[in-house]
């Protein structure tokens, strides 16, 4: 059985490694090369595509506004998901099961469902081609589920820290920033990767709202590289490499507190 097992997760390991090699490969060779020779290491590793991208294409704003959206989205969005969640786990009775229903509902619906209602809401406000108005999207489309999964993790702080405390004449804010957010560092450190990789890679929202070059974001600067007719395979590969790079050192950093923001709850002792 363990040979089996390790069998099967040699081959997963090469399903996930091989075509990692051939996209960094790919990123050393010019258009010729690529398909002459798809798969096999590159005559010389140039740095060209890597010198071009920056020089040629305005990418180093694009990484500035997808940094910008990202980081605002994620921020705010675990800060008022922190704060409802808290809310809900203090409700009692029925109120509680309502209003925790009421936002996770959200998650029922898909994006595709309220493009055209949601633009019409943007553009009247004026927030097309703006970063502020991905950023307000962002956060209201990613809340319900935030609020789930850090409601879920709320719940399993034990109350009598609460009514400790309450006794000790603590207010409801002050138990919040001294007892529901320390404990919940695992779950806001396993929520805030999660939303990050959302919002990097959230293609359907800037193609929505953004047509003005200034304020694209990677995904959407990435589409200029394929054509009707061709692609630039090793450009376009050369930046989605570029802009896993965030999110791979996002996860090498948290992984730690996003393990135990998964596993949290799952033994009980």
């Amino acid at each position: 059985m363990k040979a089996v097992k390790i069998i099967l997760l040699s081959l997963f390991a090469l399903v996930i490694i091989i075509p990692l090699i051939a996209v960094i490969f790919t990123t050393f060779k010019s258009t010729t090369e690529v398909f002459a020779n798809i798969l096999g290491i590159p005559e010389s590793f140039s740095f060209d595509n890597y010198v071009s991208i920056f020089i040629d294409q305005p990418m180093a704003r694009y990484f500035m506004n997808s940094v910008i959206v990202t980081l605002f989205s994620v921020t705010f969005t675990i800060f008022f998901a922190s704060l409802i969640a808290y809310a809900i786990t203090r409700m009692f009775g029925w109120i509680g099961v309502v209003f925790f229903s009421l936002f996770t509902l959200g998650m029922m619906v898909p994006a595709q469902v309220n493009m055209i209602p949601l633009y019409q809401l943007v553009f009247d406000l004026g927030l097309t081609n703006s970063l502020l108005g991905l950023i307000l999207v962002n956060i209201s489309v990613t809340m319900p589920v935030a609020i789930f999964i850090m409601s879920g993790f709320m719940k399993s702080i034990p109350k009598s820290l609460f009514e400790a405390a309450r006794i000790d004449g603590a207010s409801e804010w002050k138990m919040y920033r001294r007892i529901a957010i320390p404990l919940s560092i695992p779950s806001i450190a396993a929520t805030s990767i999660f939303l990050f990789v959302m919002h990097w890679n959230d293609l359907l929202y800037p193609l929505l709202f953004i047509t003005k070059n200034e304020y694209k974001t990677l995904p959407l600067a990435l589409l200029e590289f394929q054509g009707e007719y061709a692609t630039n395979y090793p450009m376009l590969f050369t930046g989605v490499l570029i802009a896993s790079a965030p999110m791979v050192l996002a996860y090498l950093f948290l992984q730690r507190y996003f393990i135990e923001g998964v596993t949290a709850g799952s033994v009980k002792g």
